[in-house]
């Protein structure tokens, strides 16, 4: 770890800058590091010389202004750590929209290999009942909302988009016009279930971190991203959909085989924004291609009108 003043990068001095003005780090004898692993955003773990724990500093990334509600985030974390679901959260940058949280350090990261797992499945789905219960947020942001809000961002960068992008528009409206006619069930809702925001204790039990997508939004979106991003197979889903509703409903399994998609066209858009305006060394082309092979593959299936149908 560096010791405060040892920058030697652009990004270690905007840290190093904020540290100062935190009124919790004023004065102090601090050291840091790199956290690595997200996408959007700058981590550092940053340790106070007499103290015994550490703490968690985010760092927002360029552009990110675009998608994400920094109020809102912080407003997200407070209400899921008040839960008991995430980390304690510090105000001392909030007008900076620096977050600073508890770093946790006695649950380790999830990865894909730990969700594949049943009893680590079932914790996760019981982190997700907490966090639907949680108290409502102040930002109404639906799936909708998301694709609407990148689709146009895409066009004002003059972003990349794929040559089937309209015949992936209508499906899209199709979608969007089936399950506004059923109605959405708005719950506090994750919306960014990458394995590496599961963190998971030695009992077992799962808390979540990184809220800045959190919004309130369908909870059958909540699942549906998860399960696409965790590759579950049929019958994983199946055993998961019981776990949380009581019963396996087929309008259930269609309505999250819906957002499965639509999960993937968010962010697909998503990352071509990101590609235009990101200065974080990560591949969103390739990240982009991925997300529509995958949401190609349930659009064009056999079964896709179906599930509209039902949902």
């Amino acid at each position: 770890m560096k010791l405060l003043g040892q920058a030697t990068t652009p990004l270690e001095q905007a840290l190093e800058a904020a540290l100062a003005k935190a009124e919790r780090f004023r004065n102090r004898a601090l050291r840091y590091a790199p956290v690595h692993g997200g996408i959007s955003n700058s981590n550092f773990r940053v340790k106070v010389a007499d103290e015994p724990g550490e703490y968690f500093v985010k760092i927002p990334g360029l552009g990110t202004e675009m998608f994400i509600d920094r109020r809102a985030a912080f407003d997200a974390s407070r209400k899921a750590a008040a839960a008991g679901l995430g980390p304690k959260v510090y105000e001392d940058l909030y007008e900076d929209g620096i977050e600073i949280n508890d770093f946790i350090t006695d649950r380790r990261t999830g990865t894909s290999s730990d969700l594949a797992k049943e009893s680590t499945r079932l914790a996760a789905i019981e982190a997700y009942r907490k966090m639907h219960a949680i108290e409502t947020l102040t930002l109404e942001k639906t799936v909708f909302d998301m694709i609407d809000e990148h689709a146009a961002q895409v066009s004002e960068l003059k972003g990349w988009l794929p040559a089937d992008y309209p015949w992936l528009d209508h499906q899209y409206q199709l979608a969007r016009a089936a399950l506004e006619a059923s109605g959405l069930d708005l719950v506090p809702c994750f919306n960014d279930p990458m394995p590496g925001n599961f963190m998971i204790g030695s009992d077992g039990s799962i808390m979540l971190i990184d809220y800045e997508y959190a919004s309130m939004n369908d909870r059958c979106y909540d699942l549906g991203i998860w399960f696409g991003e965790m590759f579950f197979t049929p019958e994983q889903e199946q055993e998961l959909i019981e776990a949380y509703f009581g019963d396996l409903r087929p309008e259930i399994v269609s309505r999250i085989t819906v957002h499965k998609a639509l999960a993937d066209v968010k962010w697909a858009l998503w990352s071509f924004v990101q590609q235009k305006v990101s200065a974080l060394e990560f591949d969103y082309f390739k990240y982009g291609q991925w997300k529509l092979m995958r949401l190609r593959g349930i659009m064009q299936a056999p079964d896709w009108a179906t599930h509209l149908s039902k949902v």
